[in-house]
């Protein structure tokens, strides 16, 4: 049986063990996929019926594979044992576990849904022409646009792959203390953009190379590794929802500082402040609830330090929003509840500062 040595690169031609093997080098957990579908393979008759746990199943205990992530291993013994037994096994990596964050473009030929859903907590004026939007590709470029940053999809720093349904997958590595959540992108609350899924902690994604019945999962250029996250992503995550608090969490204290603020300290946040109440000067077209978002996000982070009480942040945060919206006191309360919540996640300690 052929080995791939650390330092080479995956490829459409590789065989199934020999990109499981090369992703285990890698420290990213792998485990098997049903030949040809990009499903996890089961493997006693209570996993095939679906009847039980995964905490209830004996494959797990005894090494063999089954309930997907819950059996990834980097043990190349395992590993090669169980490829050994069904060769045409395809091959998924934890994400959890690998310090992994891949964010699964869709390119689904469906028409695009309202406007507040395409970027959600972004909004998108009336004036902005969506002509010619119909997928990931384009939501995610849209929302590097509205940050200012570059399209991950063109990130050629990064592993990025080229899904068999025509979509891509950008992979990023995570450092430690930082945790995020998987979600669907096709759910408006929990997505990071339309047709723009992320796969992190209990989730998985399929190996580079891979083939299934619809096609390879193709490697793009010559990059395989995954760069570190960049941190406007891990902010867009934490706003949407993605972030793991690590209050109580196995991995321990999130590292400060990991993400740079737009605003810094209570001057910062005045000033944040003063732009949720100049969006008093129109109706519409004033990016009025991303401005509050930002605002309380910051504000989370000066209450998670010490730097000032969560009543007097929500007092301060209202007082503002109502000035330019006071007929929204609903969509106020919520917006400034899920941002004060997200901001908590990352203490904002800024020595010396007022």
């Amino acid at each position: 049986m052929s080995r791939l040595p650390d330092s080479s690169a995956v490829s459409p031609g590789s065989s199934p063990v020999d990109t499981a093997i090369w992703c285990a080098r890698r420290g990213w957990p792998v485990h098997p996929l049903v030949p040809g579908l990009k499903v996890p393979a089961a493997n006693c008759p209570s996993c095939r019926q679906q009847s039980h746990s995964a905490e209830h199943c004996s494959c797990l205990a005894a090494g063999r594979w089954c309930h997907g992530f819950h059996a990834a291993t980097t043990d190349l013994m395992r590993i090669r044992t169980w490829w050994d037994t069904q060769p045409q096994f395809g091959v998924a990596v934890s994400c959890g576990p690998a310090r992994l964050v891949v964010l699964d473009v869709d390119a689904h030929a469906n028409g695009y849904p309202s406007r507040e859903r395409l970027l959600p907590g972004v909004p998108i004026p009336s004036a902005i022409d969506l002509t010619g939007l119909e997928n990931g590709y384009h939501t995610l470029a849209l929302l590097a646009a509205y940050r200012k940053q570059q399209n991950p999809c063109d990130d050629g720093s990064t592993l990025r792959v080229e899904t068999a349904s025509g979509g891509m997958h950008v992979w990023y590595s995570l450092p430690t203390g930082m945790r995020f959540r998987s979600s669907s992108g096709a759910g408006a609350k929990a997505a990071l953009a339309w047709q723009v899924d992320v796969r992190a902690e209990r989730g998985y994604v399929v190996a580079p190379g891979v083939r299934t019945r619809k096609g390879v999962y193709r490697p793009v250029g010559t990059v395989r590794t995954p760069a570190p996250l960049p941190e406007w992503i891990a902010n867009e995550l934490i706003r949407t929802g993605h972030g793991i608090p690590s209050s109580g969490e196995p991995h321990g204290k999130i590292p400060r500082p990991l993400i740079r603020r737009t605003a810094e300290g209570i001057d910062g946040l005045t000033r944040l402040l003063d732009d949720v109440q100049a969006c008093a000067s129109a109706s519409e077209g004033t990016g009025f609830t991303s401005k509050l978002n930002v605002a309380a996000f910051t504000a989370g982070g000066l209450v998670a330090a010490g730097r000032m009480s969560d009543s007097e942040a929500v007092a301060r945060l209202t007082r503002a929003a109502e000035a330019a919206r006071p007929t929204q006191q609903r969509k106020i309360a919520r917006t400034i509840r899920d941002g004060l919540k997200a901001g908590a996640m990352r203490p904002l300690h800024l020595e010396g500062r007022s």
